[in-house]
């Protein structure tokens, strides 16, 4: 089970059985809008709030799906997410509605593959038969939250990027007595804090891309294989700034990975004429991504073998108030189509 110093092999391989990928406004106009399976035609999704509004996001997506599978909500064992908002509010009161045992996560925007991971691992040892996985953000309460309300009209840097309005949601499952192929999960690797002093907010791509680059190159020795083994190796959201650092980071460490391999949700998600500085960050980017996009691309045959590295920057607006630097992680999770 375990292989190395910090990746798990999943004997049993348990499978994604369905998925729940929603969206905001802007993200009907994305690059990917196909692979969304609902969208919201305004920010408040008829809620007072926006933190509100993220946890009809979560909700919508658990229930999508559910539905799929025709799966009630007492058929499932546990619930793990997270999200950015203190105290991961949203989250927790989309639990309180679903009323599946809940194990609430933060990662950061690396959650999406954090509760995947040990979803898994719980799957494969058998202290469950299904398992709900997810994450979700929203533009508007990230803002207000680690910014400045959008309200406000602070200008940023080019170095900045969009927090996605969306949440996905996978319904895990033991590998059993099943007709047609499905995604399985392969392995994963849980990540280091890596934390080099970086301190601009604007520049989470920056700040997180080390985390990545020292998440994939254990991965890759732990299991020891190469990255061509992957079709696809994709992280979180780096965005511009972080995909060219940690592509540096990759010549540095003599590790070769070919440019058209190591791609980004956060550069996927968006369509050129969307203007999101650098590219697409929070927890819903690659939760929409990796559930809808990746996945749908894996059952068309694109890809067999992707590994998803979903990064995250651990910093709250206490934490930059005190002056403090930004710890960053990324898990690594991969996934097999059969």
């Amino acid at each position: 089970m375990l292989q190395g110093s910090q990746s798990w092999v999943f004997q049993n391989q348990p499978v994604i059985l369905s998925t729940g990928v929603v969206g905001g406004p802007f993200e009907k106009e994305c690059r990917v809008a196909n692979d969304f399976d609902k969208f919201h035609d305004d920010l408040w999704m008829g809620q007072d709030s926006y933190e509100k509004a993220q946890r009809v996001l979560l909700e919508d997506a658990v229930q999508i799906a559910l539905r799929k599978k025709g799966v009630k909500e007492d058929a499932i064992q546990f619930f793990l997410a997270g999200d950015l908002i203190n105290q991961i509010t949203p989250t927790s009161f989309a639990a309180r509605t679903n009323q599946i045992p809940h194990l609430g996560l933060f990662s950061a925007c690396a959650v999406s593959t954090q509760g995947l991971a040990l979803a898994a691992m719980i799957i494969n040892n058998g202290g469950a038969k299904r398992i709900l996985t997810g994450a979700a953000s929203h533009n508007a309460s990230a803002e207000k939250q680690f910014r400045y309300p959008t309200e406000y009209g602070g200008q940023k840097p080019p170095t900045a990027q969009w927090t996605a309005t969306g949440a996905g949601v996978a319904l895990v499952s033991v590998n059993e007595n099943l007709q047609h192929p499905h995604p399985r999960v392969i392995s994963a690797t849980i990540g280091k804090v890596i934390d080099l002093g970086l301190k601009d907010p604007f520049n989470m791509g920056g700040a997180m891309a080390p985390a990545a680059v020292d998440t994939i190159q254990r991965h890759l020795f732990d299991l020891k294989i190469d990255p061509s083994y992957y079709d696809l190796i994709i992280t979180g959201d780096l965005a511009e700034i972080g995909r060219n650092t940690a592509l540096e980071l990759f010549n540095e460490k003599g590790l070769s990975i070919d440019e058209h391999l190591f791609q980004d949700c956060g550069l996927l998600l968006y369509s050129p004429e969307q203007e999101v500085f650098a590219g697409a960050s929070g927890p819903g980017c690659s939760a929409t991504v990796m559930y809808g996009h990746l996945l749908n691309q894996m059952a068309k045959g694109v890809y067999k073998r992707i590994l998803v590295v979903a990064t995250g920057a651990l910093l709250s607006p206490l934490s930059f108030q005190q002056k403090e630097s930004i710890p960053c992680i990324a898990h690594a999770v991969a996934i097999e189509y059969s």
